[in-house]
């Protein structure tokens, strides 16, 4: 008879602990999403057209990235009056960088396009995560440049995942990091993320992007928020 309750005890125990583990998840994300403005105001962004700068090589390397929610990104870059620049959609993706003897832009791989597509929705791929078909799982803490951060396991519904390190101070994410396949090998590739600001719009983005990808932090200058973006940007130029 004890033995029996104490196995009812113990299922109820981990039942509750199972609950609060899921709950946690959840509250983290809650807490995230309210301190970087609100799923109700990240709902309404359409359209962001940001101008960045890179320092390398003793140049300023002007960059602009431009967004559509669920529809496109281009990256576009001039260096020593030559302009290159990466485009994602939907429907595919092209690289195109003269600087490394390009005369026309070129396909992606697979692996670039769907590392690239993943990258689409512009909202936040933590806003409403489980109707996008995403997970979100807690995994403690882990120490981020000495704050402990919270340790959120993303999931996403094409099965690839990415780590993100939320301070329990602010709730922002100060890094991510996840696996990309690069020529054919993964590869772990870490975003330090900072200078956070909030918008106009109510939203709150980092303006300091860093990663051992880049040869120097993007540091951006200017947001445009839903302003008109015509569909020629995302075409290649044949």
């Amino acid at each position: 008879m004890k033995l029996a309750k104490f196995l009812v005890l113990a299922t109820a125990t981990l039942t509750l602990s199972l609950n609060i583990k899921a709950q946690t998840a959840e509250e983290v994300v809650a807490n995230h999403v309210k301190a970087i403005g609100g799923a109700d105001n990240w709902k309404k962004i359409k359209t962001m057209v940001m101008e960045a700068s890179v320092s390398a090589g003793g140049m300023e390397i002007p960059v602009t990235i431009t967004r559509v929610h669920n529809k496109g990104v281009k990256q576009e870059f001039t260096v020593m009056n030559m302009t290159g620049y990466t485009i994602i959609t939907d429907q595919g993706g092209w690289n195109f960088n003269p600087m490394q003897g390009q005369t026309k832009a070129e396909p992606m791989t697979a692996d670039e396009l769907k590392v690239g597509q993943d990258g689409l929705d512009l909202q936040g791929e933590v806003i409403d995560y489980a109707a996008k078909g995403h997970k979100v799982e807690l995994q403690g803490k882990e120490d981020v440049d000495g704050t402990e951060c919270y340790k959120l396991k993303l999931t996403r519904k094409s099965g690839r995942e990415t780590y993100m390190f939320i301070d329990p101070k602010t709730w922002y994410c100060i890094q991510e990091s996840g696996k990309i396949t690069v020529n054919g090998q993964e590869i772990q590739q870490t975003t330090k993320l900072s200078n956070f600001t909030q918008q106009p719009e109510g939203i709150v983005i980092a303006l300091t992007m860093e990663s051992a990808a880049a040869p120097a932090p993007i540091t951006i200058s200017k947001v445009k928020i839903n302003g008109d973006v015509p569909d020629s940007v995302f075409k290649p130029a044949q």
